[in-house]
């Protein structure tokens, strides 16, 4: 199936979602290792067997991965390499661009305040999205958009998006998330001083640099023993005000 899907000259979102998890054997969220070796040379066979020559952006990421046994992508780099529909992903990207982009989306579309985006709010964010972007589109295919990126995102399957699983949308140098640096699923007083200057940059209008010890002691009062774990940062992000 993935590989009839990888010969089309347009792949649709669900397409798009069968040959992510085809490849992503571990359910990891991320092709890598022998999974992103097996994807490239099944990407090659199968745009020769559609008679089609592999794009500037499909030649380009061959040549990265090809003999990189330690290569990793995850959806987003995937969406960018293939001819997916309306590469409805990146609209996400278009929209998300900064930590403080993210926050702002994030408290607009989690309306009810529930510290989740449920379907009904994640249909209205890509309706959003697509009229920005002035692409034409329907109630069926708004619908198919909304459910293939439940798919994709909802990592535990409960139906709506938490503050983790949307913020795999942001690029890696922006996502707060990440800034988990050592991946010990906690963040460090200096760890929180680097991402409080992050965030103050890109959004000086809110938060001031010169108030920055002062954010980082009330902050760091919800830590345990000096290391504030995931669920606390995220109460804190997602607070109407800091």
């Amino acid at each position: 199936m993935a590989n009839a899907y990888l010969q089309g000259v347009e792949i649709s979102a669900s397409q798009f979602l069968d040959i992510f998890h085809h490849y992503d054997h571990d359910g990891n969220g991320y092709i890598e290792g022998k999974e992103l070796q097996n994807f490239i040379r099944e990407l090659q066979q199968a745009r020769k067997q559609a008679g089609l020559e592999l794009t500037d952006k499909m030649k380009a990421f061959v040549e990265k991965y090809e003999q990189n046994a330690d290569g990793k992508i995850g959806i987003i780099e995937l969406v960018q390499i293939l001819p997916t529909e309306e590469n409805f992903l990146l609209f996400f990207r278009q929209q998300l661009k900064s930590c403080a982009e993210f926050m702002e989306a994030w408290r607009n579309y989690d309306a009810d305040h529930s510290g989740y985006i449920e379907a009904d709010e994640l249909r209205n964010f890509l309706k959003d999205l697509l009229q920005r972007a002035k692409k034409p589109y329907d109630e069926k295919k708004l619908e198919e958009y909304t459910l293939t990126t439940l798919k994709i995102f909802d990592s535990n399957k409960d139906g709506k998006l938490c503050l983790s699983e949307m913020a795999r949308l942001l690029p890696d140098q922006e996502n707060f998330l990440l800034k988990f640096q050592d991946r010990n699923g906690y963040m460090d007083e200096n760890e929180l001083d680097a991402l409080l200057k992050d965030l103050c940059e890109k959004n000086n209008k809110v938060l001031e640099v010169s108030k920055i010890p002062t954010y980082k002691s009330a902050i760091m009062a919800l830590s345990d023993g000096g290391k504030l774990y995931r669920t606390e940062l995220a109460l804190v992000l997602c607070a109407e005000e800091m």
